[in-house]
């Protein structure tokens, strides 16, 4: 299971490894960039002092002093650049250049252009409302191999606890660079308000212990609130044993339960032996959620006293216990496309995780409807229940459903939603922000519902675009995110290099119309996919926890999760 994950994040460094090659050092003494003299060019005489420029810290609009000799001579035939922006030169000596800071620079490479010929000095920073949280200290997740090769690696989900510490998922198993050979970190972990890794008390009873964790990727956590499993949570994902000791134990299917201190919700059967001398194997402990499918779960959402599920998955299993032996347990299939609905909080304990047939199941055909054409890639869950779907179907369940749908309460199709011709290609996130009633999507799109939208649309809870928003335009890549904050601000990351004419390398922030905030782009380069973010209030400032799969931020190593601070 882990060979498509370690090819996944060897890839992905491979990438991110070749792309920081490309990326300005903020290092005093490095200074990157392709030879200038390269290909028979005949050398200027340029060059970039080890000195960083003074300031070094500089905002918008202000004046700087750099460091470079040999421009003197071309004053008449050059250009100077802040992250790829021109700026306006004040003064130009011998071994000097005064520039001020381009209205809209952000944090990058300093650069000279003359003669065809291009020369990179040092990175400037620039202060601006946005920045890195400092105090938010965490090593990030990795994957560690069988040849202790570590990669970067994803984190899916993060949920926020009543004591204000949090659970993050994923496909990783070292995080924090905690791994050991006996107990790694099986795509979950405990992380502190300020991010630090919180290790288990073996002594304490009450601390949080998952042990070894899941064998595979968990993409979702969710705490239940209500009922007799109150306090306890659900994870979902690709794994078949959490904390399992046994090799090659398979007794979970893609999702479980588990204690509130982070043990498995676990209950003792009898099981048919059919070696009876040996006593150990009359009896088994099994998970006492008993369902799953044989596929993965891209998504969980507990609404009430059910779990709905979404994912790559085509069938749903239930483990027969009664026919089962302590190493063999047999299954219990019905064909379920891509969801399904599974009970909680059931008044018999041995019900916990049976398939509920009044969703998205048809009694005649004994298996579900088609649902999608195609797979889906994200989806949320509305206040009433209902979840809305994205990915790459034009259809569900055999009704037009361009890229996006809504799903009522039975799994049928709400032909209320009014997305009328959705999207004209993917859609890769689905975000809700329950605050400003809006659902913001990402993807490989160009337009949605006959409307030019490059990448990102609002949608109202009905369906309908949001008039007053206006995506802008943008170069060479995609948006995959889009999440807005309760201020009505919206982030924005993916591939794509600028917006409106702008350099925004990833990662932008803009105004609930579309438009670039103000004084909060001034960070640099970002390079991965956000896939979840947490806001929080500090005082008169907003907190933001990313989570995710990248390597970068504002030109800095990050693994996965990071804080930033956002000023009024």
């Amino acid at each position: 299971m882990f060979n498509n994950y370690k090819n996944i994040t060897r890839l992905s460094s491979a990438l991110i490894l070749l792309m920081a090659l490309t990326i300005y050092s903020c290092k005093k003494k490095e200074v990157i960039g392709e030879d200038p003299y390269a290909g028979g060019k005949q050398p200027l005489g340029i060059k970039f002092d080890n000195t960083l420029p003074d300031p070094a810290l500089a905002t918008q609009g202000s004046e700087v002093t750099v460091f470079v000799r040999g421009v003197k001579k071309y004053e008449n035939d050059y250009k100077f650049y802040v992250n790829e922006i021109e700026a306006t030169v004040l003064n130009l000596t011998d071994s000097t250049i005064r520039i001020v800071v381009p209205t809209n620079a952000s944090t990058g490479g300093l650069s000279v252009v003359t003669k065809e010929q291009t020369f990179f000095g040092p990175v400037l920073n620039i202060d601006g409302k946005v920045s890195i949280d400092n105090t938010f200290q965490t090593n990030g997740a990795t994957y560690r191999d069988n040849n202790a090769n570590i990669y970067v690696s994803s984190i899916n989900d993060i949920s926020t606890l009543a004591n204000g510490n949090s659970f993050v998922v994923g496909s990783f198993n070292n995080f924090d660079n905690r791994w050991t050979e006996k107990i790694p970190n099986g795509a979950i972990a405990q992380i502190d308000p300020n991010g630090t890794y919180i290790a288990p008390v073996p002594s304490d009873v009450n601390s949080v212990n998952f042990g070894k964790g899941a064998n595979g990727v968990i993409n979702t956590v969710t705490r239940l609130t209500n009922g007799a499993n109150n306090g306890k949570y659900i994870v979902s994902g690709d794994f078949t044993s959490f904390n399992s000791t046994r090799p090659n134990r398979i007794n979970i299917s893609g999702i479980t339960r588990l204690n509130s201190n982070g043990t498995l919700d676990s209950t003792v059967i009898d099981v048919i032996n059919p070696t009876p001398n040996v006593l150990s194997k009359n009896r088994d402990t099994v998970p006492s959620f008993n369902g799953g499918v044989i596929g993965s779960i891209k998504k969980s959402f507990v609404f009430g006293d059910r779990v709905y599920i979404v994912g790559s998955f085509q069938y749903y299993v239930r483990r027969f216990y009664e026919r089962s032996t302590y190493d063999t347990k047999i299954g219990d299939v019905v064909k379920m496309n891509q969801m399904a609905c599974l009970k909680i909080n059931e008044a018999n304990p041995v019900d916990e995780g049976d398939l509920d047939l009044t969703f998205h199941y048809n009694s005649t055909t004994k298996q579900s409807p088609a649902a999608g054409n195609g797979s889906i890639r994200d989806a949320i869950q509305l206040p009433d229940g209902k979840l809305v779907l994205v990915g790459e179907f034009t259809t569900f369940n055999g009704q037009p459903a361009n890229h996006i749908v809504r799903i009522n309460l039975d799994g049928s199709v709400d032909a209320s939603f009014n997305t009328g011709s959705g999207a004209d290609n993917d859609i890769s996130s689905i975000t809700y922000n329950a605050t400003t009633n809006k659902i913001m999507v990402a993807g490989l799109f160009k337009n949605f519902n006959g409307s030019a939208k490059q990448g990102v649309a609002m949608l109202e809870l009905n369906g309908s675009l949001t008039p007053t928003f206006n995506f802008g335009t943008i170069t060479t890549g995609t948006p995959t995110y889009a999440g807005q904050l309760n201020s009505g601000k919206i982030i924005v990351s993916g591939s794509f290099k600028t917006y409106n004419g702008i350099v925004r390398q990833g990662f932008m922030i803009i105004n609930a119309d579309g438009s670039l905030a103000a004084g909060y782009n001034n960070t640099g380069q970002f390079i991965g996919n956000i896939y979840k973010m947490i806001e929080t209030t500090s005082g008169v400032n907003t907190k933001v926890t990313l989570v995710g799969f990248f390597a970068r931020f504002d030109n800095k190593t990050f693994k996965s999760i990071l804080r930033i601070t956002l000023k009024p």
